[in-house]
């Protein structure tokens, strides 16, 4: 910033610069203010601008600024009004300080000047931001300041000690502390009175000549805005000479002075005469007396300065409550609008506008429709808003001519990413990322590319491709690489990770809104996020990618307002309201929306998306349970009873009847043309519900094959279409499970034989069979599944799932068991090892309630209530140890036998929980003679029971009524308490968890084989030689389709249709809120406000022009008075004017035509009031 701000003011002014006079830098120490310092420069009136300005930069080290307000008229004392104050104190400060401007003042401690800099040291010391400082800049002459004799004799980088004096009257008055910064004048002739105000004017223009960046992109050339408050006469020459330089003035009417004598001729430039001169400066100044060439002088400089009115802005903040900032930007608009029609010429104001984050001003004033705005035009202003969240300035850039394709390139979109705040939870991962990729290329180039990693920016789209493979998988894989070095390589199967290919950064991003969405939902700009959601496409996939991330980044996040903010956002209702608009204008397209592999996020389907995102809410929705219901049936029609399908199922030649009705069949019989054009959507349907084999024989169907191979093809195709649907498919398995368990109960209760060579019988072969098919069937879920993904997350995935876990757990111990009971040692063990494992496998069947609305829900309430469980058990447990180890150290101090021990302290008290308490062994009253001892010797050699002490007896009666009292009441009632609410949670959710159960069991089976263990094996060893022999990847489908590219972008456009009226029908919802009604309403009656204060401000008028014309009247009645006496009207009669203001005065009525057009008039105000 530095070097660019220097070469700012070199080049063409260097050889000047060497010609000037010297300057005199240095500190001033207010002594008297506490530890106040200021930096000064004290240079000659005819020093060339361009000196300070370096001087301000280079040597001072204030950042540029991006506005500079200049009072004039503050070097009066006056009463400040409170309006007044309130609106220089707040609203110029606010101003200010979100642009980081500098304001120029006098520099000494009168008028305005000292409330209004104190403010903004005030203002300084509370603000954290080290981009945004408001500078007070004072420009003073050494002649007006008081001990100025202390700085006549200073040197250069001196500090100079400076006593301030608040008890002056004049005509020198001692500098402000509260200023950080004074430039002195000292003029070098002595005849020259208005050297510090052209030195002032020469520096305003200077500014306004350079340029500089706000939010770190572009450049704009500095605004510089005039400020009039009150002012003496002398400040009507400077205005003019300010004029001239093209300088836009604001001037605050009501404020006093010069202020309200230019305020009154403005409204009205004729009355600019010599007596109204005179007269407006006698009211406003009444202890001064003028000359009338003075007055003739002004007359002259104030119809120079009203013939500048494009320069000019009139405001009145006691009538008109607007803010400050608002009417700033509007006078540096109308500067701009009158000198150019430009679009590059509007930059400067608009870049503010989006600074103040004033977008009514920017659609008002800037884009309302004068400039013809391009894409090129509005780039940097582009960048300013995306970088500074403002929403509402990118759309309006894009509905006026922003054009986000050719905006958004890698380069720009990577420096979005490296302008994120250090504070948010993406930096941190960016950050991670990137010391992972600087040790790795250390490692692999060494130096030289550590020399060329200096030069790039700190963070790069590899990183951030990196970060949100983190977040959402495979959908994101890809992303940010140049597509020369996407394809598959053999090093990714070998688990070793190639450099990504360079993007070339001037390249335009391939879905713009698409990256645009995810940088917004990654900052957590849900507004903005909303907005690029709006505009791009594929709706659906987006938001529940976006669902997704924000769950992923609330686990990492720290910050709990941060998290809130992230768990509020309702990206899973965008995605499920926005299916429920596609799913209510056509059942098929919805279908085909859920698996279709979207372009958008690497051919990942919404299901998928779904799954990831753990989205509850869209597998509840109908559209989507609907689709799930035709995968479960398959081919089959949807109304078909369990009873037929168990009847079909045990007698196969009841599928060749009518007894189940087939989809397809029922779609013949409707449809009388079965042919169809290749890329609509009802072809696609029998692509959606039926899988590879189905099309195939569905051709030959259509096809009209010989006589005598109809029926066989028909028998083929039927018994095929009911054995692979997804319902026959569990059916199935659910029945040879439970014949497995039936086998298993028959060897390990009637058939388990002793080891080999006695053993094993058939029966446990048979069953060692079945449990091999099973583990294969187990490999093939794990390792079969998608050829994309490597072996390490195919595993990861598989252990993810609880029910697999509990596969693994009793493939492991069936294992160990067989392994034991083959050898005589281990037998027992063996059997006991299967015994649990049986156990383990009969669990295992509560996998099959899941598809029962009633009973699967109750899956979840044992899974949730097991932790509960967990939890209870540890509160118990303390009771357990505590009351154990006491009561057996006072019972039984001498027994040390582990075994009883252990008894003693954990067995028998969780046993008195549930009322089995030995009295006759804990009260010493109850006990009976037995045989027990209180030898130590005796109880260890021979084993003899322990006698039960009698000391202290009465404290363990105590405990064990406070131990109950704990446990049965305190801790039992907790425990029923967590069970209930945990019952509540769920059966509150009841549908939504079911439906969740019932997705993910339908997308296990209709990814299985259609032959149940044991005859799985056939499809296995099929499956392993289409491997072999036919050498290709075969993959079974599973509720993903590649859909034609025409039918592919028929999907898409008709989504973003469905989108549209999504968004209106929204839109619509919120107009036709109480919340817009109130605030139309607010509207109305603002509007009647401002009709009714114009009203009254023409009633004023009425009164005025009434009282000129009985001054009129007054005149005219001497003049004929005179006349008369002359007797040049001898001969007429003398007519009687009276005044107007009279009670006896008639006053005339307007014709009726007259009336009707004013009740026209009033009536179109009406009108207007209320649009």
């Amino acid at each position: 910033m530095e070097e660019m701000e220097t070469k700012l003011c070199s080049s063409d002014k260097e050889e000047p610069f060497k010609r000037e006079p010297p300057y005199c830098t240095g500190e001033i120490d207010f002594t008297a203010c506490g530890k106040k310092r200021g930096k000064f420069i004290k240079v000659p009136n005819t020093i060339h601008p361009g000196i300070i300005f370096e001087v301000m930069l280079n040597k001072w080290k204030l950042p540029a600024p991006n506005l500079v307000v200049s009072l004039a008229g503050e070097e009066e004392n006056f009463q400040v009004k409170p309006w007044l104050w309130d609106t220089l104190k707040k609203g110029l400060i606010k101003a200010a300080q979100s642009t980081g401007a500098w304001i120029f003042t006098s520099a000494l401690r009168i008028g305005i000047t000292r409330h209004l800099v104190q403010a903004v040291r005030d203002h300084a010391l509370a603000s954290t931001s080290s981009k945004a400082r408001v500078t007070a800049i004072g420009i003073t002459s050494l002649r007006k300041m008081q001990h100025r004799e202390i700085l006549d004799n200073t040197k250069n980088e001196s500090l100079v000690r400076y006593q301030s004096n608040d008890n002056i009257q004049g005509p020198l008055y001692s500098l402000d502390h509260n200023h950080s910064h004074f430039i002195l004048v000292d003029r070098i002739t002595p005849d020259e009175p208005g050297g510090t105000t052209k030195l002032r004017l020469t520096l305003e223009k200077h500014i306004s000549e350079q340029r500089t960046g706000y939010g770190g992109t572009g450049s704009i050339e500095i605004p510089v805005l005039c400020l009039l408050v009150n002012g003496g006469p002398g400040t009507l020459e400077r205005m003019c000479s300010s004029l001239e330089n093209s300088a836009p003035w604001l001037i605050l009417a009501g404020s006093g002075g010069t202020a309200d004598i230019l305020a009154a001729f403005m409204n009205d430039p004729q009355l600019v005469m010599p007596k109204a001169v005179e007269k407006q400066f006698k009211e406003k100044f009444p202890s001064k007396s003028f000359l009338w060439k003075d007055v003739l002088q002004w007359t002259a400089t104030i119809q120079n300065i009203i013939s500048h009115q494009h320069l000019l802005t009139l405001h009145n903040f006691e009538q008109d409550g607007s803010e400050l900032d608002t009417v700033i930007l509007k006078a540096l608009v109308k500067a701009c609008k009158s000198h150019s029609q430009e679009a590059q010429e509007y930059l400067d104001e608009l870049k503010l506008a989006v600074a103040w984050n004033r977008v009514d001003i920017a659609k008002s004033e800037i884009f309302n429709g004068d400039v013809e705005w391009k894409s090129c035009d509005l780039e940097e202003v582009m960048m300013d808003a995306l970088v500074n969240d403002k929403p509402e300035f990118v759309k309006l850039f894009i509905d006026n001519g922003a054009n986000i394709s050719e905006f958004l390139t890698y380069s720009r979109l990577q420096r979005l990413y490296c302008s994120i705040s250090q504070k948010c939870l993406l930096y941190e991962l960016l950050l991670k990322k990137h010391e992972e990729s600087k040790l790795t290329l250390t490692g692999l180039t060494g130096q030289h590319h550590k020399e060329q990693r200096e030069n790039c920016p700190l963070f790069t789209l590899s990183e951030v491709s990196r970060v949100l493979k983190d977040f959402l998988h495979d959908a994101c894989k890809g992303f940010y690489q140049d597509p020369r070095y996407g394809g598959k390589k053999k090093s990714d199967k070998m688990n070793t990770k190639p450099l990504p290919g360079p993007l070339d950064m001037n390249q335009k991003t391939e879905n713009p809104w698409r990256d645009l969405f995810v940088w917004a939902v990654l900052l957590n700009r849900h507004k903005m996020a909303n907005y690029f959601w709006a505009m791009g496409q594929e709706g659906v996939a987006s938001a529940l990618a976006a669902c997704k991330i924000l769950k992923e980044m609330s686990r990492l996040e720290t910050e709990t307002e941060v998290e809130r903010i992230m768990k509020e956002a309702k990206y899973e209702q965008l995605a499920v309201e926005l299916f429920s608009e596609c799913y209510h204008n056509s059942e098929e397209r919805a279908f085909a929306l859920l698996v279709r592999k979207s372009q958008y996020w690497n051919r990942i389907t919404c299901l998928q998306l779904a799954t990831e995102a753990d989205a509850k809410s869209f597998f509840a929705h109908d559209g989507v349970q609907a689709f799930l219901t035709k995968i479960w049936w398959g081919d089959m029609s949807t109304n078909t009873q369990i009873l037929k399908l168990i009847c079909g199922f045990y007698c196969p030649f009841l599928i060749f009847t009518n007894l189940i009705a087939f989809s397809e069949e029922k779609q013949s019989k409707n449809e009388p043309e079965p042919f169809r054009e290749l890329d609509t959507l009802d072809t696609e349907r029998t692509l959606l519900f039926s899988r590879g084999e189905d099309r195939g024989s569905g051709k030959l169907e259509k096809q009209n094959p010989p006589e005598n191979t109809a029926w066989v093809t028909f028998m083929f195709t039927r018994w095929r279409k009911f054995w692979t649907a997804p319902v026959t498919v569990f059916m199935g398995n659910v029945i040879m499970y439970f014949a497995f368990l039936f086998l298993f109960t028959y060897v390990i209760l009637l058939d388990f034989k002793p080891p080999p060579p006695e053993g094993p019988s058939a029966t446990e072969i048979i069953l060692y069979f079945w449990v091999f098919t099973l583990v294969l069937e187990e490999i093939r879920q794990s390792f079969y599944t998608d050829e994309d993904t490597n072996l390490i997350k195919k595993c990861k995935l598989y252990v993810e799932d609880n029910w697999n876990k509990c596969d693994m757990v009793t493939i492991f111990l069936f294992i160990i068991g067989v392994t034991c009971r083959m050898r005589n040692s281990t037998f027992q063990a063996g059997r006991t090892i299967l015994a649990i494992d049986f156990m383990v496998f009969t669990l295992r069947l509560i996998h099959i309630f899941a598809i029962h609305k009633q009973l699967g829900p109750k899956i979840i309430i044992v899974e949730r209530m097991m932790k509960d469980v967990f939890f209870f058990l540890f509160f118990l447990s303390v009771w357990l140890i505590a009351y154990g180890v006491t009561t057996q150290a006072l019972l039984h101090p001498d027994d040390r036998q582990a075994e009883w021990i252990f008894r003693r302290v954990l067995y028998r008290p969780y046993l008195q929980i549930f009322g089995q308490i030995p009295l006759d062994e804990i009260d010493t009253s109850r006990m009976y003679p037995r045989n027990c001892t209180f030898n130590p010797l005796e109880i260890l050699h021979k084993n003899l029971p322990s006698c039960p002490n009698s000391y202290a007896n009465w404290l363990v009666i105590l405990l064990l009524v406070i131990f109950l009292l704990v446990t049965n009441v305190l801790l039992m009632n907790l425990l029923i308490a967590m069970f209930s609410y945990t019952f509540q949670v769920v059966q509150g959710n009841t549908d939504t968890f079911w439906k969740i159960q019932r997705y993910n069991l339908i997308v296990e089976y209709h990814g299985r084989p259609a032959l149940a263990p044991p005859f799985i094996i056939i499809n296995h060893i099929t499956l392993v030689l289409r491997r072999i022999f036919n050498k290709m990847e075969h993959k079974k489908e599973h509720l993903e389709r590649d859909l034609p590219v025409g039918l592919d972008q028929k999907i898409v456009t008709w989504e973003l249709v469905q989108k549209e009226n999504y968004l209106v029908r929204l839109e619509q919802e919120r107009k036709e809120s109480n919340e817009e009604r109130l605030k139309a309403t607010s509207n109305k009656v603002d509007n009647l406000f401002k009709y009714f204060s114009g009203l009254k401000e023409q009633e004023k008028r009425f009164k005025a022009m009434e009282a000129q014309i009985c001054h009129c009247t007054a005149v005219i009645s001497s003049m004929v008075e005179v006349l008369t006496k002359i007797n040049l009207l001898c001969n007429q009669p003398v007519p009687n004017y009276t005044c107007a203001m009279t009670a006896d005065t008639e006053v005339h009525l307007p014709e009726r035509s007259e009336r009707e057009e004013c009740a026209d008039q009033s009536e179109a105000d009406i009108t207007y009031i209320d649009n």
